[in-house]
């Protein structure tokens, strides 16, 4: 990753406003990817799936699991899956 300043304003900028541009900066672009993100991924999504509380950090893959009846199946078993 790099920072890139485009003009030498930044160094008569006092440290604290400095500071709130650059975090503003890569606030914007966080949120511009997550967008992009979003827009990939949401035609792809499994029915039922909230993604906009998945992009929040709400999403529950043992609730999914649950709603749809596969909490009860046990995993842990490699011979169930054909090997």
């Amino acid at each position: 990753m790099e920072l890139k300043f485009h003009t030498t304003a930044y160094k008569s900028m006092p440290p604290a406003e400095l500071s709130a541009a650059v975090l503003d900066v890569v606030r914007r672009a966080r949120d511009r990817m997550q967008d992009r993100v979003m827009a990939a991924y949401t035609p792809f999504a499994p029915e039922g799936i909230d993604m906009e509380a998945a992009r929040a950090g709400g999403f529950d893959p043992a609730k999914m699991l649950a709603d749809l009846g596969l909490d009860k199946l046990d995993f842990t078993d490699p011979s169930r899956f054909g090997r």
